[in-house]
């Protein structure tokens, strides 16, 4: 298979590998981290768990990334990259202890928060620097490669990460604590392993003079500001439209995941354990519709084009997740997990490819970092929305078919769309 032998080549390369592990290492701490959150939150037995209380967590995880993500890049281009690695995943590995003392406590909840907020919020430096190192550690001929596979392998390590800790969860330990004490383990490791790079390998290369830190922050936001008016622009309506429709359909992802835990944790299932499974199950059941929407979408967006494709999506999640939903069934949620998973990753890598092609050499980042945020938003709000709607039993057929109401708004607009 060509992605194997892209890799191989790329191991041959002795930075790159440990580069590599760094990521592989923080990803999957990562992975172990969040699911013993969603699994403290939502599957504790001795809480009483709410749609508030996993809008709470949901944006503990995600906002950090709205509000540091377009700031990160600044502060990188002053630090060090090795040590923010060494040093950022030995934070992270200290607050994820103290997380797990303060489960193990019983302390009130917003301490717990604090703590997790806290960690989140160095994972953006860490992934960015990531990011920002892979020049240094491979040449310009292989970078397009590494750019593609790097990124992938720490995905599937916080999905691994993630597995793992279901696993110890469901089996080894009935203790969150213990779950988030080995996601702490797996950040040390991480920054242990930042130590094999040299201090000065990955950069960045400090100019003589810098602008004032306050000037560039300033900067940043004053990018961001530009990034919206490039979109304005009239020749750039498809770029601006996809957008749009990409955050209204992971709004309407989000909802549902909502939805999905509260069932899990109440309606589908008569113990914790149970729960937690079959949570597990309705995941990975969706990351196979990711991974089915990358196979498929090349073809069909080259078929339809990338603006029908996205309808296209739209539209069969729109009467499927009606005709699937409203059981509020095990075998139906499933199928339709699968299907959320394949329209909403379909729709988002043919919303890259538009935004890619649409959008200027020069706003790229910018414009990338605007879609961060109103990706992250989007989620969070949908969190907050599904809170006030939903029974605490998850059973809401008013969300249902609100979200399907977004899915057709969606795919008739995009359907209609004409481009300038």
């Amino acid at each position: 298979m060509a992605v194997v032998r892209d890799l191989r080549t790329l191991l041959r390369l002795g930075s790159f590998r440990r580069l590599l592990a760094v990521r592989l290492l923080s990803q999957g701490a990562d992975g172990v981290y969040q699911v013993a959150l969603a699994a403290y939150v939502v599957f504790s037995p001795e809480k009483q768990t709410s749609p508030a209380a996993i809008a709470t967590a949901m944006a503990v995880l995600l906002l950090p990334y709205s509000l540091v993500g377009p700031f990160a890049g600044v502060l990188l281009d002053r630090w060090r990259r090795r040590q923010v690695f060494l040093y950022g995943n030995l934070l992270r590995a200290l607050l994820a202890s103290a997380t797990a003392v303060l489960i193990a406590a019983e302390v009130p909840d917003r301490f717990f928060y604090v703590s997790a907020l806290c960690v989140t919020a160095v994972n953006r430096f860490v992934l960015a620097g990531l990011s920002a190192a892979l020049p240094r550690v491979v040449d310009d001929e292989r970078l397009v490669m590494a750019n593609s596979l790097s990124p992938t392998a720490g995905t599937l390590a916080a999905t691994a990460g993630g597995g793992l800790a279901f696993l110890v969860r469901l089996v080894g330990a009935d203790s969150d604590a213990a779950v988030v004490l080995l996601g702490a383990g797996l950040y040390l490791c991480a920054g242990l392993a930042s130590l094999r790079l040299g201090r000065e390998q990955l950069g960045p290369d400090l100019p003589p003079t810098r602008p004032r830190l306050s000037t560039a922050l300033s900067g940043t936001a004053h990018d961001l500001v530009a990034a919206v008016r490039h979109l304005a622009a009239p020749e750039r309506r498809e770029a601006a439209w996809a957008l749009g429709t990409m955050t209204l359909m992971r709004f309407c992802y989000g909802a549902l995941l909502v939805l999905v835990l509260m069932l899990c944790r109440y309606a589908f299932s008569t113990t914790t354990e149970a729960g937690l499974a079959l949570l597990g199950l309705a995941l990975g059941v969706s990351g196979a519709g990711f991974f089915v929407a990358a196979v498929v979408t090349p073809w069909a967006a080259g078929r339809f084009g990338p603006v029908r494709w996205i309808a296209l999506c739209a539209a069969a999640a729109c009467v499927l997740e009606l005709a699937l939903g409203l059981p509020f069934a095990v075998a139906p949620m499933l199928v339709a997990a699968f299907v959320l998973g394949l329209t909403t990753q379909g729709a988002k890598i043919a919303t890259d490819t538009i935004v890619q092609s649409a959008v200027d050499d020069g706003f790229r980042g910018r414009v990338f970092s605007l879609y961060d945020v109103l990706f992250n938003i989007a989620f969070v709000g949908a969190a907050g929305v599904a809170a006030l709607m939903l029974p605490p039993d998850g059973r809401s057929s008013v969300l249902v078919v609100t979200v399907a109401g977004v899915y057709g708004a969606v795919s008739l607009a995009m359907f209609r769309f004409r481009a300038p």
